[in-house]
């Protein structure tokens, strides 16, 4: 029988902890592939790409943490996609901490509990699995021809990403919630792709753009001589997303008139143009989305607690921009390589690390809407030079900073303040519980707790 798992290269050259440890995950349900020294290890990676790596530093020829730590490196770079676990006898913290710093997913020290190491491995697979479901969304979009700017690897974007490719084949209707500019319209057309109406059309409305007569005649039509200037009949949009998705951009914008109509719509699938003696049916699924407490809203009465209940079937929740600040830079290079074209020699211009230090330094409260008009702003403004520096920027002297971590100049301190604010924040918002925690931020509890030594937040 064919295993069940994705496989696994195990290195070490202990004969010994193959045995037991390769034992344990071939009884998981893992094919593994097995190295005992630098070269075979090379030559396994050439090979066959894995979605994890169980490494131990130190091996032959030379047996040198550094070499394995070079190795570890040279690794990563070749299969950026490879989570890897560091399984060494080597445990001091300096190692593991440039171990963890190089991009290892976490770092475990012999002798390993085989229990912790199952459940370090099961979690490095789900990240993976995670990271391959937003690569799955941005090919369906940029296969539709849309924008393409489901990027990121935070584990807050990585779990709204996920709770949307899981829900998307199904018909439920979804709540997409957060701030102006996070992308809400941009996952709802991710989802509509990956959906079973992927090939019927995907209708967006905004419901705050439209008087209340206006938007009613736009969701569900009209006929001629309905109203003063209808000339024709009109189709609505319901009728136009027939077979599709509609998707109902600022719900909480509606008035509570409109809502019962469009609660109506849904529940029965029936539509009344406006000035029609009898009805028409479509088949429509709805996601919405709004920038409101809809929750609030309905108990202070001015939303419907039927029609929340009826477009709350999953609710996604999309974070804000400057909680994924892992994902900035990587978002500022994508947005730097669309807007390419407009640079005098169509060459994306790079961000000087100066410049990626004032980046992580504003607040964003425009997400990434605001983050793409930067990049789209400083490619104009930078010219010829290659480079974009701070003084590209529009930002301004009014601008909080959100680390002014007392001694950080370089990036590398900046950086590490923003890490050590957001651990902070975790554990304040999870009351000090580091499994919660650790799940929260995207990390293994192992590589939380060498996080909080590190801050000495121990």
């Amino acid at each position: 029988m064919s295993p069940s798992l994705p496989p696994l290269l195990l290195v070490d050259d202990d004969a010994a902890f193959r045995k037991v440890y390769g034992g344990l995950l071939r009884d998981a349900g893992h094919e593994l592939v097995e190295a005992a020294d630098r070269p075979s290890a090379r030559a396994a990676v050439e090979a066959r790409a894995f979605p994890l790596v169980l490494l131990d530093l130190m091996l032959p020829p030379d047996g040198s943490v550094s070499a394995g730590l070079e190795q570890l490196g040279a690794l990563l770079a070749a299969r950026p996609g490879t989570k890897v676990i560091v399984v060494s006898g080597a445990g001091d913290t300096r190692h593991s901490l440039e171990a963890i710093r190089l991009g290892a997913y976490d770092f475990l020290t012999k002798p390993v509990d085989p229990d912790v190491l199952l459940v370090v491995v099961q979690r490095a697979l789900a990240r993976v699995a995670l990271e391959r479901q937003v690569e799955a969304l941005q090919s369906s979009l940029a296969r539709a021809g849309g924008d393409t700017a489901m990027v990121g690897q935070s584990a807050p974007f990585l779990s709204a990403v996920s709770l949307a490719e899981r829900i998307a084949a199904s018909d439920l209707p979804v709540l997409i919630t957060g701030e102006n500019g996070t992308g809400k319209e941009l996952l709802a057309r991710s989802i509509h792709l990956k959906s079973r109406r992927h090939a019927g059309p995907f209708i967006p409305v905004n419901c705050g753009a439209l008087p209340e007569n206006l938007l009613e005649s736009a969701l569900f039509g009209h006929v001629k001589g309905a109203f003063t200037g209808a000339t024709r009949d009109h189709r609505g949009l319901f009728a136009e997303a027939d077979g599709g998705t509609l998707f109902l951009d600022e719900i909480g914008d509606m008035t509570p008139s409109l809502q019962v109509k469009v609660l109506r719509a849904l529940e029965t699938g029936d539509i009344l143009p406006v000035g029609a003696d009898r009805p028409s049916r479509v088949d429509v699924r709805c996601l919405s989305a709004t920038n409101k407490d809809l929750g609030a809203m309905q108990q202070a009465g001015t939303f419907r607690e039927d029609l929340y209940w009826r477009i709350k079937g999953v609710e996604v929740h999309l974070p804000p921009l400057r909680q994924r600040t892992a994902d900035l830079p990587l978002l500022a290079r994508h947005f730097l390589n669309q807007c390419a074209h407009l640079c005098p020699d169509g060459r994306a211009r790079q961000l000087s690390d100066a410049a990626t230090e004032a980046l992580l330094s504003h607040p964003w409260p425009g997400n990434l809407r605001e983050l793409r008009h930067e990049m789209q702003r400083t490619s104009v403004l930078a010219g010829e030079r290659r480079e974009i520096q701070p003084e590209d920027l529009s930002f301004t002297g009014s601008d909080r900073p959100r680390t002014p971590a007392p001694g950080a100049t370089t990036l590398q301190q900046k950086v590490e303040a923003l890490e050590r604010r957001e651990i902070e924040e975790a554990l304040r918002r999870f009351h000090g519980n580091r499994t919660h925690t650790a799940e929260a931020l995207g990390l293994s509890r192992q590589g939380l707790l060498k996080k909080l030594e590190r801050y000495g937040l121990t």
